[in-house]
């Protein structure tokens, strides 16, 4: 009996703003829906996960690769971020992704640039200067001026300890938006606070645009999925499944009327902190507002940061009762 296989597509590369925007408008001109998935790429089953579910929802999907310069502060790890495309590539081959935009710099708008001036170094806003990458929040970045805030969704837990992460955040999905003009959009729950950025911001500007919250992915051990988690040593990871562990533990707790925050976040941040980790927050915060609960009354979501060696992780439990 003859056996068939499944022809895998190979996805339009687009580099060009303008190419991506014509691409999307020509799709929609035959009554197509685009689904989109914004990535910094080193693509893991998190991530396709994503894909699956735009896949669910719209026609056809893009998913973009792009390493954002501006989410980055001048001190934090741009250019180590990991990367491999050809590896991204053959991942989003085997899952029929129409096209993949990979543009060198969203924030370069066409200055020009003398390569043997030192003094103008950092103009050159996410480009490769003397072998590194440069942030473009570093002083007159590139002439890029404008940023946009979610003003109060931003200031608690990621945005106390990265204040300017945020906004990056929601400029550069604001570009990728006007550029790709998507139907929907699909986030990761794992980064909890930025997925109800993005979904806070196109109600407000208007984006005619669904956002979709997936839900996380973990490995077998429980450890959430992140592009970072490469970074752990074997000994750190072990030390990191006390973040699900606790999280699973407080849910319980709460599913069981134990519904006083003080006493949810302490039991976490023991946990975490006997295990090596180093916190950077955990908050008991309102699924929808994001503000700080003292009791759970409403659901809510518990947040969590932490190192463990140089590796900051974040993971996040949903709890209604």
């Amino acid at each position: 009996m003859a056996t068939t296989t499944t022809r895998r597509k190979q996805p339009v590369m687009i580099t060009d703003k303008t190419q991506m925007r014509n691409w999307s408008r020509s799709m929609h001109s035959q009554g197509k829906t685009i689904g989109f998935i914004p990535t910094m790429g080193f693509l893991h089953e998190g991530h396709l996960s994503l894909i699956k579910e735009s896949q669910n929802h719209t026609q056809l999907t893009v998913v973009s690769i792009y390493v954002n310069p501006g989410q980055f502060a001048p001190s934090e790890d741009l250019s180590t971020y990991p990367t491999d495309f050809n590896g991204d590539l053959l991942k989003l081959i085997n899952l029929n992704v129409d096209v993949v935009f990979h543009p060198f710099n969203l924030y370069d708008y066409g200055g020009i640039v003398d390569d043997n001036d030192n003094d103008n170094d950092n103009d050159n806003v996410g480009r490769k200067v003397e072998g590194k990458v440069v942030s473009c929040l570093e002083e007159n970045g590139g002439g890029h001026e404008s940023w946009i805030s979610v003003e109060r969704l931003e200031k608690g837990m990621c945005g106390k300890s990265r204040p300017v992460f945020f906004r990056g955040v929601a400029t550069v999905v604001a570009k990728l938006f006007n550029i790709v003009e998507p139907d929907v959009a699909v986030f990761g729950k794992k980064d909890y606070q930025q997925w109800r950025i993005i979904q806070r911001m196109v109600r407000d500007l208007d984006f005619a645009i669904k956002v979709i919250g997936s839900e996380i992915m973990r490995d077998n051990d429980g450890l959430a999925m992140s592009s970072r988690n490469v970074k752990l040593s074997p000994e750190d990871r072990e030390k990191a499944l006390s973040i699900n562990r606790s999280l699973l533990r407080a849910k319980s707790a709460a599913e069981s009327s134990q519904v006083k925050c003080a006493e949810l976040r302490s039991s976490v941040t023991q946990a975490i902190t006997d295990a090596g980790g180093k916190i950077d927050y955990a908050e008991i915060v309102d699924q929808e507002s994001l503000e700080a609960v003292e009791e759970i009354k409403n659901p809510v979501v518990f947040c969590i940061a932490a190192w463990f060696g140089k590796v900051r992780l974040i993971d996040n439990m949903e709890i209604s009762i």
